[in-house]
């Protein structure tokens, strides 16, 4: 079997190219989310809950990644938990953080891995793109 990339460049410059119209501020949070990515799945999903009241358009950067990143798994075969969830609703949150934890290990590994690789792209194209103001 030959190695896939599975568009991970390419989902990489649209999520950077899609926060940077909303919002150039946005594209500040690339190097938080490849740092965050050590501390798990749980972390870097529940970071979008944390910044949806106070900065929406970082929020949904990291919510856009988390969606790409089950869809890239779920094109490889692999599902990843992505229900919808409220910020104000505990259950869903604990519903959802419940379907994390119950991964296999090697199911974590195989998610942190390419969540790792897609962050570093994010990290790449970032820096292509941010202009003097933005930095």
């Amino acid at each position: 079997m030959a190695w896939q990339s599975y568009g991970l460049d390419r989902a990489a410059q649209k999520l950077v190219l899609d926060a940077r119209q909303r919002n150039s501020q946005s594209l500040n949070q690339a190097h938080k989310m490849r740092m965050s990515v050590a501390y798990g799945l749980e972390r870097f999903w529940g970071e979008h809950l944390r910044l949806q009241s106070k900065e929406p358009e970082k929020s949904q950067f990291w919510k856009e990644t988390w969606d790409t990143l089950a869809k890239v798994l779920n094109d490889a075969g692999m599902t990843l938990p992505n229900d919808p969830v409220s910020v104000t609703n505990t259950r869903q949150i604990q519903a959802m953080s419940e379907k994390l934890w119950t991964l296999t290990i090697e199911e974590q590994r195989i998610a942190i891995a390419v969540l790792t690789q897609l962050c570093d792209c994010i990290v790449w194209w970032t820096q292509r793109y941010k202009t003097r103001e933005e930095e």
